[in-house]
């Protein structure tokens, strides 16, 4: 069974790999807009968190107003838990993109190798929990369209 435990890379005597200042300052650039988008993204989950408890209020006041929507009659419950889980899946990204910033500046600026070993393993978490998400998510597209044929062809 396969372990998916990060493990450090074990570097041989033979292998270099040679960073040049023009690389340095790519990776410092990179690192400063990584943290500009973390902290984005973390305000981004603090405001879909602080939504997802207003959700209920909006919700009774639509239809104190007498309005009949679709979003009416679905429990607030349900759309506050929706919410939630939202901010919770933006988060985790965030702060993949967070700890590689940190961890890239800090590499750059004190030359060390183990940072920036640490900040390409979260860039690797980063991109590898887009990709899963991207592919569930597509994979629901697929899905909902191969219902939306079936439910068409059974109506006719």
């Amino acid at each position: 069974m396969e372990d998916f435990e990060e493990k450090e890379p074990v570097q041989e005597e033979n292998e270099i790999l040679v960073i040049t200042e023009d690389i340095r300052s790519y990776i410092y650039d990179t690192a400063k807009w990584a943290k500009f988008l973390s902290v984005i993204g973390f305000v981004f989950c603090v405001l879909i968190v602080i939504c997802a408890f207003f959700v209920p209020a909006v919700i009774s006041s639509m239809t104190a107003m007498g309005g009949q929507s679709p979003v009416t009659q679905i429990a607030p419950a349900v759309l506050t838990v929706t919410y939630l889980l939202i901010g919770l899946l933006y988060f985790y990204p965030s702060l993949m993109l967070f700890k590689y910033a940190t961890a890239a500046q800090k590499a750059v600026l004190f030359l060390d190798q183990s940072s920036l070993g640490i900040a390409m393993s979260k860039m690797k978490s980063f991109f590898k929990f887009w990709g899963v998400f991207t592919i569930v998510i597509i994979s629901f597209y697929v899905i909902g369209i191969l219902f939306a044929v079936v439910a068409g062809i059974g109506v006719s």
